[in-house]
């Protein structure tokens, strides 16, 4: 047991960081309607950065690192990056839009012990509607070379009102393709900062009332026929997590209040952008002041980042109200590695 643990569990402190999620780049291949990273200044990490970044983690504790973007896979050192990180003995794992994943599958499998891939619609036609890519037959045959190469691969899917009605559809496929879990979630309209938003008016992407039967009827054909996959785990969330996104879309709809939400992610995450700035979490920025941080124990413990932990635990962040990606661990899953 890390008795650093501790610290992060009494106060709003970090003395450990048993998750880390880092920003390889703000390059992108998609073009999804929903995020704005493709249109963004390109950004990378250094590798040098990286380098001492793995250094950093490791002294945290870290056990899982996370690698995300923008596109990981656009970064043109993203495996000297992933070799780094796994010769400081910390745990890879890669979240990937797949579109160029067939070609790196094998270099990818022995770098990370996890792959995610993006995948948000069970047709060519509705993905390349939602990614803004004709890359559906692509994105399907990198999943099965990385699920060839022996690696736990799973899914995940973003659920809007242009795949809603696919979920059924998606879980036979992912089934087909081989991956370990699918799992989903709610599309995000409401922060304003992630996937690289800089404000503005975002396209109808949430379901809106006249979705909410239609989605009711997906949801009993869920329980219905794929019982089984929610208790063996290869659906990633339960039945009543599920309706929970019914309440969610309703609630966006402004036909209910938004679901309770539960989470302690920033008591033992954090998240470094590809421009070194250090949030506590995906959908509260940064408060520092732009620019890498040039020790990222300091970093993590300078005052707004404290001040924005406990503004979260309190619940005094509006953008935790209405969070679609909350995580929550006890104190004996905290505590225990992995």
């Amino acid at each position: 047991m890390d008795a650093r643990l501790a610290v992060n569990l009494c106060t709003d402190r970090l003395a450990a960081l048993p998750l880390a999620i880092v920003y390889l780049t703000t390059r992108c291949h998609s073009r999804c309607t929903g995020c704005n990273y493709w249109a963004s200044e390109p950004i990378d990490m250094p590798l040098e950065r990286a380098e001492q970044l793995a250094l950093e983690l490791q002294s945290l504790g870290t056990h899982l690192v996370l690698l995300s973007g923008g596109e990981p896979l656009c970064h043109p050192r993203w495996s000297e990056i992933a070799d780094t990180m796994r010769r400081a003995k910390l745990r890879v794992w890669l979240l990937t839009a797949g579109l160029t994943l067939q070609h790196v599958a094998p270099r990818a499998a022995e770098l990370c012990e996890r792959i995610t891939i993006s995948l948000d619609g069970a047709t060519r036609e509705t993905y390349a509607r939602i990614r803004g890519v004709d890359a559906f037959v692509a994105v399907c045959a990198g999943i099965a070379s990385a699920v060839e190469q022996g690696v736990e691969v799973t899914l995940r899917c973003t659920v809007q009102r242009d795949n809603y009605r696919e979920l059924p559809d998606l879980i036979r496929l992912a089934r087909q393709l081989g991956v370990k879990q699918i799992s989903f979630l709610a599309v995000d309209v409401l922060s304003a900062t992630a996937f690289g938003r800089q404000g503005g008016s975002m396209p109808p992407l949430a379901l809106v009332a006249d979705d909410l039967p239609g989605f009711g009827a997906t949801l009993d054909i869920l329980n219905r026929d794929f019982a089984d996959d929610f208790v063996s785990g290869f659906i990633a969330e339960s039945p009543e997590k599920l309706g929970r996104m019914g309440q969610f879309f309703a609630a966006s709809a402004g036909l209910a209040p938004f679901p309770p939400v539960r989470c302690n992610a920033p008591r033992f995450s954090a998240v470094i952008a590809a421009d070194g700035r250090v949030q506590p979490c995906y959908f509260v920025p940064s408060p520092l002041a732009p620019g890498p941080a040039p020790d990222l124990r300091r970093a993590l413990n300078e005052a707004a980042l404290i001040r924005a932990r406990r503004e979260i635990r309190l619940g005094q962040q509006a953008a935790c109200e209405t969070c679609v990606c909350s995580m929550y661990r006890g104190p004996r899953a905290l505590m225990r590695p992995g």
